[in-house]
């Protein structure tokens, strides 16, 4: 299955993990003389970018932005829900201290959190608890998602609605 398939880090170790972060020090210290220097000074992005924990594209790429310029945090499905400390402390830090001026958020296609919402599975907690504020957005939403009768069609609306309703 796609999910249990190889993949380049099951021979490794984190010792592999930390030369991996080393080479990558070393090639930016190369490629970009400045780059150290630059984020020493400090962090003062002006988006705040909420999104899926999906490891497939970091924030700062998919709007062309280096490494440093977007405050991030990421979560199953970029919920922003009002119970959630982490997420509220984001928010508050990123407007309070950072003063971001936009603050972003952004749910994809294709989304595992999405599909797992509208499974009829227990995922089990803490998972189905984090889960449940999905499946409220499409309680809330559920004449029009289910007048859409393919399955793919009707989990893409449902990430816009998501979006939306954050």
């Amino acid at each position: 299955s796609y999910f249990h398939r190889s993949g380049p880090w099951d021979c490794k170790d984190l010792g592999t993990l930390i030369e991996a972060n080393r080479a990558w020090a070393n090639r930016m210290a190369r490629e970009s003389p400045g780059f150290f220097d630059d984020i020493k000074k400090g962090h003062a992005p002006k988006i705040l970018w909420i999104g899926c924990s999906d490891a497939r594209v970091p924030a700062n790429e998919v709007i062309g932005e280096p490494p440093g310029s977007v405050f991030v945090h990421r979560n199953i499905a970029n919920q922003v829900p009002n119970t959630d400390v982490n997420c509220m402390s984001v928010i508050q830090y990123a407007v309070d201290v950072l003063k971001v001026k936009h603050i972003v958020v952004c749910g994809h296609y294709d989304c595992g959190g999405i599909r797992a919402a509208t499974e009829l599975v227990d995922h089990s907690s803490p998972l189905e608890n984090w889960l449940r504020n999905i499946r409220d957005t499409y309680r809330l939403h559920k004449k029009e998602l289910d007048g859409i009768s393919d399955m793919k069609q009707r989990q893409r609306r449902l990430v816009e609605l998501n979006v939306i309703e954050q």
